[in-house]
């Protein structure tokens, strides 16, 4: 059972440097069985729920709500991790992929070469594939949050030079 009958501080606005703060209440709280006294802090003195800088995934869902992709403006979404590249084009009304390729695909990796031309390759599909698919422009361009590397730059290259990249 817990007892509340020790004496409750308040601690009054303070004039000094300017600063004018809300009141709060510290209350101590005895209990028999546990040995810590919890502080009890009521007010605005409470932590903020996220830091200034999120982390990306919360960056890209907040993206994600705003850019959705059509049939005939879709959405690119590239992932780059450590070893490889992956890009699609998504059509978010309908559900659909229209275009996956990465560079892991034998189709982009023969003849052997580096993950960097690998990437490149992928990037001319993804040309060729709209070209196919009356794609003209691409709504959104999703780089999940991640910063520029030498395989994202160059698929960036090959699908920039067909004016694929919104401005």
């Amino acid at each position: 059972m817990v007892q509340l009958n020790a004496p409750v501080l308040q601690f009054k606005n303070s004039t000094l440097f300017g600063i004018y703060p809300k009141s709060f209440f510290c209350i101590q709280i005895q209990s028999r069985n546990s040995t810590m006294k919890p502080l009890m802090v009521e007010g605005k003195a409470r932590a903020r729920a996220n830091t200034r800088k999120e982390s990306a995934k919360i960056r890209n869902i907040r993206m994600l709500k705003k850019f959705n992709g059509t049939a005939t403006h879709p959405r690119l979404s590239v992932f780059c991790s450590d070893k490889q590249l992956y890009a699609m084009l998504v059509d978010d009304k309908n559900k659909k992929c229209l275009f996956y390729g990465s560079t892991l695909q034998k189709l982009f990796r023969d003849p052997p070469c580096s993950i960097v031309e690998a990437a490149q390759r992928v990037g001319e599909a993804l040309v060729r594939a709209c070209a196919d698919l009356n794609i003209n422009e691409i709504s959104s361009y999703d780089r999940n949050g991640l910063n520029h590397g030498e395989k994202l730059q160059a698929f960036e290259i090959a699908i920039s030079n067909y004016g694929f990249l919104p401005r």
